[in-house]
């Protein structure tokens, strides 16, 4: 170790960032990590920022995320704050600004469904959601597998007549019958003034106890729909009835004995293995256990407490609506995450760590469950960080790459025999798919089939879009860009890239032949092994994304209105004139006065219409 006690891990340190660290403050506040390309890479915050900044360059056991995210650090920034609640709330704020690759990510970012009822509506219905807003609107779940949440609706409606569909209900002016759904039995049909608004009430109250966990009613109710389509001997009634009430008793399972009805709690319990760390989350709703999910965090600090309040931070700032109570098993900030849940959720949360009683017993099952998820996953863990950080790490090997490729983008060409010519942009961070930042191109400026200039063009605009700084996709720098085809195109992206400071390849498709600037041959990797495989996930994905763009464009243009080829019509209007009208005969019969009724928008259109040559479509259809 050196005289000062770092600087030892990372040997290619650059001399501005050694002399950063040696005059950092010892006050609390939050440091950004950025690498060669001004990236913001990660974010933390601590204490004592000299001696937090320090550690991740001393020579000890660190996990592969965090030499990976070390070995990348080109600069930092920082920002003393007058205490650790400010460090908590500013450090939040610069992690959902820049989005940093190595900040926590939860395995599994997929927002559940929830069972959503808006009481501000006059007459309210049960509706699947996974937006969960700060409203008057009252919310169930999350529901997972096997409890499906539009199964859920329909057992609801089997019991209680509400209404499902959107229609919008005015009662002075009904409608003349109610829909299949009432002579089913499955609507009290408001639409049609066959109920009062507090009878429909009543009535959606008793749904509501049902969703809020007492199920007595509604088992009895389908219990007697269910014999009763038995005696009648509509035995496929009855069994579709059995298989709600099947459902429902699954529901029941999941009561723990010694809590009551009204008992509503998140209990979040925690495992450390000195490597990996690992959360579970156990959301009882109504006595019941709806829910337990399991997650590996990646822990790059030392501090635990540090990580696991980040990890409560982000999962409930994905739409997860918390308890009143939320039970911990381990070392919290409690006032500060309190605080949290109040400026950010709107919602006055209780941090709860039990000591004794059946909330103890919940953190120490809850901490079982992590720690079972660790040992079950580590294996699994190793295979994905092959596949993702392993494979990049040796990508930048096996090509010489000059920095890791964090970050990677591929560009692809799609059209066919020139017409309708698109771009694709894909993007993988750490080794992995990053949907929200993919993006389409309409080639403008390249006409019949010519890859180089089209690829010459969509590069050219992926570099403009990045000095402008405003789409969120376009304000990261890449680490690596891989066009997809041969040195035509390689030669093509390099000359627009030049300046541009990023490692650029090509990828052939036939033999997967990779190609890098300055060399005649195409170098070879392994076949099977996990470089190639990420490059060959990256192209494929950029390849499909760009068909299916063509695809689509192609088929918008099959199935345009004629009508938008005359001047000063758009899409709403064409849309209006041709539910009004139906046929384009109809259209040149009309008189000026009445098209404007229509669209009062509409300039002399009767005349263009007559004098246009090209609208000649006989029976437009909408």
């Amino acid at each position: 170790m050196t005289k000062h006690g770092f600087f030892v891990y990372n040997k290619i340190m650059n001399q501005v960032l050694k002399q950063k660290i040696l005059v950092l403050p010892t006050h609390s506040g939050v440091y950004v990590m950025k690498d060669k390309g001004g990236n913001v890479i990660y974010v933390g915050k601590a204490k004592n920022l000299k001696n937090r900044v320090s550690q991740y360059f001393q020579n000890s056991v660190k996990h592969e995320k965090v030499k990976l995210m070390v070995e990348n650090i080109f600069d930092m920034d920082y920002f003393v704050v007058p205490g650790e609640h400010d460090a908590f709330v500013l450090e939040r704020n610069l992690i959902a600004k820049y989005q940093p690759f190595f900040n926590i990510l939860l395995k599994d970012g997929k927002q559940y469904p929830y069972l959503k009822i808006d009481l501000s509506k006059e007459f309210p219905k049960i509706e699947v959601t996974r937006r969960v807003k700060a409203d008057k609107a009252k919310y169930f779940g999350p529901y997972l597998y096997p409890i499906k949440a539009e199964e859920l609706i329909k057992i609801v409606n089997y019991a209680f007549p509400l209404r499902t569909c959107s229609l919008k209900i005015n009662q002075q002016k009904p409608q003349s019958r109610g829909c299949l759904n009432f002579d089913l039995g499955l609507c009290c049909a408001p639409c049609a003034n066959k109920i009062t608004k507090d009878e429909y009430m009543k009535i959606l109250k008793r749904a509501m106890r049902f969703l809020s966990g007492d199920s007595a009613e509604m088992l009895e109710i389908l219990t007697n729909k269910m014999q009763t389509a038995a005696q009648a001997e509509n035995f496929e009634v009855a069994l579709e009835l059995k298989n709600k009430i099947s459902m429902v008793k699954k529901l029941e399972d999941k009561v723990i004995t010694q809590l009551t009805k009204t008992s509503n709690f998140d209990v979040l319990g925690a495992f450390e293995d000195g490597v990996f760390v690992s959360t579970c989350v156990m959301q009882i709703r109504g006595g019941k256990l709806l829910n337990v999910e399991c997650f590996n965090l990646v822990n790059l600090s030392d501090d635990k407490k540090e990580i696991l309040q980040n990890f409560i931070c982000e999962y409930y700032y994905q739409q997860v609506i918390p308890a009143k109570d939320i039970l911990v098993g381990f070392e919290v900030s409690q006032s500060i995450l309190e605080q949290f849940f109040l400026e950010k959720k709107g919602v006055n949360v209780n941090i709860i760590r039990p000591q004794k009683g059946m909330k103890y017993k919940l953190v120490e099952m809850a901490n079982l469950n992590a720690q079972k998820y660790v040992e079950r996953s580590v294996d699994k863990d190793k295979n994905t960080n092959l596949r993702t950080l392993g494979a990049i790490s040796r990508l930048q090997e096996k090509l010489n790459l000059k920095t890791t490729p964090t970050r990677i983008e591929c560009f692809d060409i799609s059209h066919l025999g020139g017409e309708e010519t698109v771009a694709s942009m894909t993007v993988f961070i750490n080794g992995e798919k990053a949907k929200k930042f993919y993006r389409k191109f309409k080639i403008r400026t390249v006409d019949g089939i010519n890859d180089f200039d089209s690829m010459k063009e969509v590069i050219s605009r992926r570099v403009e879009e990045y000095q402008k700084q405003k789409d969120i996709s376009f304000s990261q720098k890449p680490n690596l860009i891989v066009v997809d085809g041969g040195k035509g195109q390689l030669s093509s992206a390099c000359a627009v890239l030049e300046g541009f400071d990023v490692d650029v390849i090509s990828l052939a498709e036939k033999f997967d032949e990779v190609f890098v600037p300055n060399t005649s041959g195409p170098i070879m990797l392994k076949r099977g092994s996990v470089e190639l495989r990420l490059l060959q996930n990256i192209r494929d994905e950029a390849h499909r994304f760009a068909i299916t763009f063509n695809r689509n464009n192609r088929l918008k243009k099959v199935f345009k209105s004629p009508l938008l080829e005359v001047a000063g019509i758009g899409e709403v209007t064409a849309k209006n004139l041709t539910k009004a009208y139906s046929t384009i005969a109809n259209m040149k019969g009309a008189t000026k006065e009445e098209l404007l009724k229509i669209d009062s928008d509409i300039k002399e259109l009767n005349y263009t219409i007559k004098k246009n040559k090209k609208v000649k479509l006989k029976n437009l259809k909408c």
